[in-house]
């Protein structure tokens, strides 16, 4: 185990950020994907029992139609997906693709109480998942991956801001005729 530990350190899993680097790289990747698919008009179909047994999402069809549901959910993945991809050097597009992630993967994660047929009566209900159920599972991890990348920015963000706060009243303090300034405008 020890061998193994010290393989990991020496590849590089406990440089800073390498975690918060890699889901974010996922994220764009599998916003490209999932956006991508929704293209066609198999995925128009597939989504169908999905988006019509989701509380949050169930009126896209009354307002777009089934083509124009997947559309609308692709364009909006892939403007997600752009602004988690910003997000590598601009924190607070970040937030933004992090927070419209954190809005797709709610939606999509209360579908599973109210699919029909979600819980495998074969094997005695639930906790049995069918197919359906456990294809929604994965979006617990992705909303917590979208958490983390929301959380991480906002951190990332307001550090930032305290210390250009900080720098200012640095600044101000060794110049006394620029404090009176700054202290005018307070």
């Amino acid at each position: 185990m020890n061998l193994l530990i010290s393989i990991l350190i020496k590849l590089g899993i406990l440089k800073k950020d390498t975690d918060y680097h890699f889901a974010r790289a996922v994220m764009v990747i599998i916003y490209f994907f999932f956006g991508y698919q929704k293209w066609f008009p198999y995925e128009a179909q597939g989504l169908i029992p999905y988006i019509s047994h989701g509380p949050l999402i169930f009126w896209m069809y009354s307002v777009f139609s089934v083509r124009g549901a997947t559309f609308f959910l692709g364009v909006s993945e892939w403007v997600f997906g752009a602004l988690v991809f910003w997000g590598f050097w601009n924190k607070k597009a970040g937030i933004l693709g992090a927070l419209g992630s954190c809005f797709s993967f709610i939606s999509t994660v209360t579908i599973i109480p109210f699919f029909p047929g979600g819980w495998a009566a074969s094997a005695g209900g639930f906790p049995a998942m069918t197919e359906h159920v456990a294809f929604l599972m994965k979006d617990l991890v992705l909303l917590a991956v979208s958490f983390h990348l929301l959380r991480e920015d906002v951190k990332r963000v307001s550090h930032a801001a305290k210390e250009s706060v900080r720098s200012d009243e640095t600044f101000l303090q060794n110049d006394a005729s620029l404090a009176q300034v700054g202290r005018s405008h307070l």
